[in-house]
């Protein structure tokens, strides 16, 4: 279903609240019991500034904690894409207030993951309306576990829940750009969408893309390594060599540093398959070290060979 937005619409169909309404609850909240990689990545968000980087005359590179965000300002109203974590929010509204004045108007998240949408009740709070596929609030209304790291998110609070949402794709006009949003099949989850500054050509593509690293994969809600794969294609088709493109975790990158990172999840995902194909178990696979020649430009991040191994096996 393809969803259309002029205007004020974000607000218009969202249900966008005042500071002052939402903040007691929000607060309160932060204080419910939370898994302890949440609270500890709370706490180091407490710590971390976030650093603002202009892209375009009106569209900022926000990066802190969390997941990487992009702000778009303008007269319509402030865009903020993803939400990073709720102790964040009180830096990301100081570094929106330092390049506008503008009132809020649409956050949007790539995904259901909760470094890209612990934030959204405070941000809802100051009043974003929250906008995402249908999926991510699906994710986001119920508990979701982690396999691969051992704990359950609980639901979201109703603040923090998308208030629109659409299926296939959505396109908005906003402050003289076109916004055009698209649903990526299922790939680092089964949540993940991409933003498309047309004018700007900013494009935020969210976690099919962890820019100079090994990414992860949320194999527990539907992501796999052919999905981030094609989604890397579906992306690369989009941007042009000029695009400025917004990875979810990384730095600013390009179309030639988004083709690598297709290219190295295509060799991880030949290798495998064929050692698996061979009658490898999937420990016996990782034993063998089939990415011992890409640890050296790959392996920057939090997240290893070993466990990319694990999920392209799985996922394969």
């Amino acid at each position: 279903m393809r969803t259309e937005i002029n205007r004020r619409g974000f607000v218009k169909f969202g249900l966008a609240a005042g500071a002052a309404s939402l903040a007691p609850r929000w607060l309160a909240a932060q204080a419910a019991p939370v898994p302890d990689r949440i609270a500890q990545a709370r706490a180091g968000a407490l710590k971390t500034p976030i650093k603002t980087t202009k892209l375009a005359d009106n569209v900022y590179l926000l990066q802190g904690a969390g997941g990487n965000m992009a702000l778009q300002t303008g007269p319509e109203g402030n865009i903020l894409i993803d939400a990073s974590f709720a102790t964040a929010v009180p830096g990301i509204l100081e570094a929106i207030g330092a390049v506008s004045k503008a009132s809020p108007d649409a956050l949007i998240n790539t995904h259901w993951h909760f470094d890209h949408t612990d934030g959204n009740e405070g941000l809802h709070a100051a009043g974003f309306t929250v906008v995402a596929h249908e999926k991510t609030r699906e994710r986001l209304s119920a508990p979701q576990t982690m396999k691969l790291f051992g704990f359950t998110v609980p639901a979201s609070p109703a603040g923090a829940l998308p208030s629109v949402t659409f299926g296939d794709t959505m396109q908005a006009w906003r402050n003289g750009d076109t916004l055009h949003m698209a649903h990526f099949e299922p790939a680092h989850t089964d949540t993940d969408i991409y933003i498309h500054f047309k004018k700007a050509d900013v494009l935020h593509v969210g976690d099919i893309w962890f820019n100079g690293m090994y990414p992860f994969i949320d194999e527990g809600t539907g992501g796999s390594i052919g999905g981030m794969i094609k989604a890397g294609e579906k992306a690369l088709a989009i941007a042009g060599p000029d695009t400025k493109i917004i990875p979810g975790h990384g730095p600013l990158g390009n179309k030639a540093q988004l083709q690598k990172f297709h290219d190295m999840l295509s060799t991880v995902r030949d290798r495998v398959d064929a050692l698996k194909a061979g009658g490898a178990s999937e420990q016996e696979v990782i034993a063998k070290k089939p990415l011992a020649d890409l640890d050296e430009t790959w392996a920057k991040g939090g997240f290893s060979a070993d466990m990319l191994i694990g999920i392209a096996y799985r996922t394969l």
